[in-house]
């Protein structure tokens, strides 16, 4: 199998939404959240419009088989601590996004490549200093890649298992 990981054009964005909302409903069973997913809705807007952002895919054939994407936006606070919010200002920081790779494709270094893409991207943009993502730690493996291309800064588990399991990390970005 021979996959293409690029910066997404707009004839992979079907694709892409279909990956992001499987991830969702099939992956994290809690479906489209549209306080949270508005990006999966509409990446035009969310990723392709503004010039500092910036959708990944990795496609075989004519499928989009996974995604990562970037945008300038720092963490809010709440929910997250306020010294993340501090840490991570509007403006300077880039934010990873929707690091997908549809079950059959994994294992083949996808989501790895399509990080390192986007690492570079935000690498070579203007006005970011730093690259910042979060992510849940009850998803199997996250915590084990994530700490395999990323340092954690902050681990804001509390063990309840109704409730995400966040843990915060920076992507060096020399």
């Amino acid at each position: 199998m021979t996959y293409e990981l690029r910066q997404a054009t707009e004839a992979d964005l079907d694709g892409a939404r279909g990956v992001m909302l499987d991830t969702f409903y099939r992956e994290f069973s809690y479906g489209y959240q549209p306080q949270w997913h508005a990006d999966a809705i509409d990446p035009r807007a969310a990723y392709l419009v503004p010039a500092r952002h910036a959708l990944f895919v990795a496609v075989l054939g004519d499928e989009v088989v996974g995604t990562t994407g970037v945008r300038a936006q720092a963490p809010k606070s709440p929910p997250h601590p306020e010294w993340i919010a501090r840490r991570y200002p509007e403006g300077t920081t880039a934010q990873l996004f929707r690091v997908y790779v549809r079950p059959e494709h994994r294992r083949f270094g996808l989501a790895r490549s399509l990080v390192r893409l986007a690492t570079e991207f935000v690498a070579a943009t203007a006005g970011y200093e730093r690259l910042y993502l979060r992510t849940d730690a009850r998803v199997p493996g996250v915590e084990k890649f994530w700490g395999s291309v990323a340092v954690a800064i902050h681990d804001a588990r509390d063990g309840d298992p109704e409730r995400f399991q966040t843990i915060h990390y920076e992507i060096p970005l020399s």
